[in-house]
């Protein structure tokens, strides 16, 4: 006390409050809010305990379900669906064979690429909004996609060019898509055979045979878009790249390792 030159009063009450145990369920309650928030309430509790341990926090998801019961933080995003957008006009040019056949797996990036369109609909507006992506079947990580009002071929040969600009290291490549007609037309086709890139396509009417990329469409609109309601087609497309940027480099996937796509390509490097 002499030495700090404390009062004798201070001295005692910050003694007492230094040998007082850290309250651990409150920190990690607050730990838990804070996740979610920055997840904008995307995250459930199994995602929300990978992120914990990853942080350094012994716990396990019972615990986390319970707390985020108590605290009311359970996802409560919206699960309505809507009808899904088909591109397929029957047989207009070349059909591929089904090369993936559902072996949705690759042992690094750029060997198996998946791709395909959605749409989006804005309530009381009569235009749409198409995505045009790809996703690289090694990390989950969409490499390149493009935004536009109208399912042009322009859509998505312009996503396929951003793609082979910014992966130019390619040498055994499969790009599986459906059998729309962006991917029967003679640009797409013949853009592939000039860079000896393999083209593999599902079977008529089954979305299982591209599951990956159907499910991240559902996740996309599942965790940004139902429910929601936006101004224009402008906004829309702001939330939809900042959720594809969040998704690749923040968003935690299970079978990554409790690491994001970005994160998993970088580590694995």
């Amino acid at each position: 006390m002499d030495i700090a030159k404390l009062p004798k009063s201070s001295y005692y009450e910050w003694k007492i409050k230094l040998e007082q145990p850290i309250d651990k369920d409150k920190q990690i309650k607050e730990e838990i809010k804070t996740i979610v928030e920055s997840s904008k309430g995307r995250y459930g509790y199994r995602r929300v305990t990978l992120v914990l341990k990853n942080k350094g926090f012994k716990i396990n998801h019972k615990r986390v379900l319970r707390i985020m019961r108590e605290e009311s933080l359970l996802c409560s995003k919206f699960k309505t669906r809507s009808r899904k957008y088909s591109s397929y006009k029957g047989q207009i040019g070349k059909v591929a064979d089904n090369i993936v056949n559902r072996q949705f797996k690759a042992s690094k990036p750029n060997q198996i690429w998946l791709t395909d369109v959605t749409e989006f609909r804005i309530k009381g507006k009569e235009e749409k909004l198409y995505l045009s992506p790809i996703l690289d079947i090694y990390n989950s990580e969409i490499i390149s996609y493009t935004l536009s009002n109208h399912p042009t071929i322009n859509l998505t040969n312009t996503m396929l060019e951003k793609a082979l600009e910014e992966n130019k290291d390619i040498k055994d490549l499969t790009i599986h898509s459906d059998q729309g007609f962006h991917y029967q037309h003679s640009s797409w086709t013949k853009k592939l055979e000039k860079m000896n890139i393999r083209q593999s396509m599902s079977r008529k009417g089954n979305c299982l045979d591209n599951s990956p990329m159907e499910n991240f469409f559902g996740i996309l609109k599942q965790e940004m878009y139902y429910g929601a309601e936006f101004k224009n087609y402008n906004e829309l497309v702001i939330e939809i790249e900042k959720y594809i940027k969040w998704y690749n480099e923040d968003r935690i996937k299970t079978k990554l390792n409790g690491m994001s796509p970005v994160m998993y390509r970088l580590h694995s490097a």
